[in-house]
């Protein structure tokens, strides 16, 4: 798929995504109830996100995901380039912008390297294929996680942005599981 036609591909799903965004308010809450915690590998920390635009808020999913005792973390960005650091987060702090203006944990936060990553996206297919906002920041990160130890991915997404099966680029890293407001699925690596 040429730029320009992947560039056009996420103008389309933006759209989709802020009208599945509008059309049910409550998917977040509903996504996080309907995690089976007992299917997850085990976790000591995990990685949530601050959602941005209409991506599915996680709010409800790392409530639940900190009530089992595991510590959250949140991604920075310390540049446009390179993978993102997760940084341990306590409510009680306050958030600072990182290099590319996201709300993230101060640089004093510990730096934590999280068994469990939610990843936010534009669109997600049955094989565990994942399209981002185009930046990269999530398929070198999670390259760098994984290369140290294994790392289970869960993309939370609204039901409506599942697509056909995408091609992806070598570099692109692929989901563990997807969960959505209709439920939760675990991607069979084919």
């Amino acid at each position: 798929m040429s730029p320009t036609s992947k560039t056009e591909q996420r103008a389309r799903l933006r759209v989709l995504r802020k009208a599945l965004a509008i059309a049910a308010p409550d998917a977040a809450e509903r996504a996080a109830a309907l995690l089976p915690l007992e299917r997850l590998p085990a976790f000591a920390a995990f990685g949530g996100y601050h959602a941005l635009g209409s991506e599915l808020d996680p709010s409800p999913l790392i409530r639940r995901l900190a009530a089992t005792g595991a510590m959250l973390t949140l991604p920075v960005a310390l540049s446009r380039d390179a993978p993102l650091v997760f940084r341990a987060w306590d409510s009680r702090d306050t958030l600072v912008p990182d290099a590319v203006g996201v709300p993230a944990p101060p640089p004093s936060a510990p730096g934590l390297h999280p068994d469990l990553v939610i990843a936010p996206l534009l669109a997600f297919d049955r094989r565990g294929g994942r399209l981002g906002q185009g930046g990269g920041h999530y398929d070198r990160t999670l390259e760098s996680l994984r290369s140290s130890r294994p790392v289970f991915v869960l993309g939370l997404a609204y039901a409506g942005q599942e697509v056909e099966p995408m091609d992806l680029d070598p570099h692109d890293q692929r989901l563990d599981a997807i969960l959505t407001e209709t439920g939760y699925r675990e991607v069979q690596n084919i």
